[in-house]
């Protein structure tokens, strides 16, 4: 099941200033739990995010990245108002997406 997200987009400069906070556990598959298993690994493994429909970022992930990870990037040529998107898919087949208007400064 797809954990929420929260997304950020403000102008800096001549360029959109984009956070996003992606809620998910990022398990590597290697740690075990209190009864000594295996926990099984479930982690992103594609992050793509878009300005306007158009794709400005894509990203191939693995194990290696933390529980909840934060993701900042800019992308220049943006306006008040344009739509970024952020979406993800891990290896269990799970989605998410956010969507919002970039700010003003």
């Amino acid at each position: 099941m797809a954990q929420p997200m929260k997304i950020r987009a403000t102008m800096q400069g001549e360029s959109a200033d984009v956070k996003v906070l992606i809620s998910h556990p990022m398990e590597t598959g290697q740690r075990r739990n209190e009864r000594g298993e295996l926990v099984p690994a479930h982690f992103i493994t594609q992050v793509t995010a878009t300005l306007n429909g158009k794709a400005v970022m894509s990203a191939q992930w693995s194990q290696a990245i933390s529980r909840n990870p934060f993701l900042g990037f800019k992308v220049k040529g943006a306006r008040p108002g344009d739509k970024v998107a952020v979406s993800w898919v891990d290896n269990k087949g799970d989605k998410s997406s956010i969507e919002t208007a970039v700010a003003a400064s």
